[in-house]
């Protein structure tokens, strides 16, 4: 029978390939932000580097994109830099120049990407949360061959920030944890700042890690909240198309 030193070492390789993925997403955003002075380039680039590894590590079932996420009532959301929906309820009539529209019901999570975390860009991040939580959301019965299911309830809208690194000297310190948005509406989830750790309340009290591996720790433990928060409602396409009409 190995023994628990023996264990730990068969379990190494796996933690060092982890720690190497962040280290290359680092690498990639350290060369952006070295090679691309325009800064509306920049931060789409360093959005681009993220949606890679968000949809690297998440199942198919899960669709990443930029965009706008609107309601039946005909609001729209700000400009969201990344958005997890769910694929089966987008249809491609809502994509126009690679702009994507996408209906709030199909909306599991979104983040910011930001080139580091502080007051100001916290606050940002939250007033983009806000912007999306306050949408109309709907949900119908779905028919089945043995009668109807009820309308599934609505789960709260993940949100969080993602970043190369925290400005403050204390990294996730105490000046991150005072400037951390908790309003209903602005809270704030999860986010990983690849020098600095990464953080969630998926547990209902915060938890903060520190860098290292706190990438593959952030994926897992969203990945983790999005398996617990199941299916997206059914979408009541009856009220979009009523909006044709107004």
């Amino acid at each position: 029978m190995a023994t628990k030193k023996e264990r730990i070492a068969d379990t190494a390789w796996m933690k060092d390939a982890f720690v190497d993925v962040q280290a290359e997403l680092a690498l990639k955003l350290k060369r952006a932000a070295q090679s691309i002075s325009h800064a509306g380039t920049h931060g789409t680039v360093v959005e681009d580097h993220w949606i890679e590894v968000f949809r690297a590590y998440l199942p198919n079932r899960y669709q990443v994109a930029t965009g706008l996420v609107i309601d039946s009532l005909g609001n729209r959301s700000d400009q969201i830099d990344i958005v997890i929906f769910d694929r089966h309820f987008t249809p491609t009539l809502l994509d126009q120049q690679n702009h994507r529209y996408i209906p709030v019901e199909a909306v599991y999570a979104i983040f910011e990407s930001k080139p580091h975390f502080d007051k100001s860009y916290m606050e940002y991040a939250g007033n983009k949360a806000a912007s999306v939580r306050k949408l109309h959301r709907t949900s119908v019965p779905i028919a089945h061959a043995g009668g109807t299911y009820a309308a599934k309830p609505l789960f709260p809208i993940l949100a969080g920030i993602v970043a190369p690194k925290s400005s403050w000297a204390d990294g996730l310190g105490e000046h991150f944890l005072k400037h951390l948005p908790t309003d209903e509406l602005e809270r704030l989830d999860c986010g990983c700042a690849l020098d600095d750790g990464a953080f969630d309340s998926f547990d209902e009290k915060l938890k903060v890690v520190g860098s290292e591996g706190s990438l593959i720790y952030f994926l897992f433990r969203l990945l983790s909240r999005l398996q617990s928060l199941g299916t997206v409602p059914a979408i009541d396409w009856a009220a979009y198309a009523a909006v044709i009409n107004r």
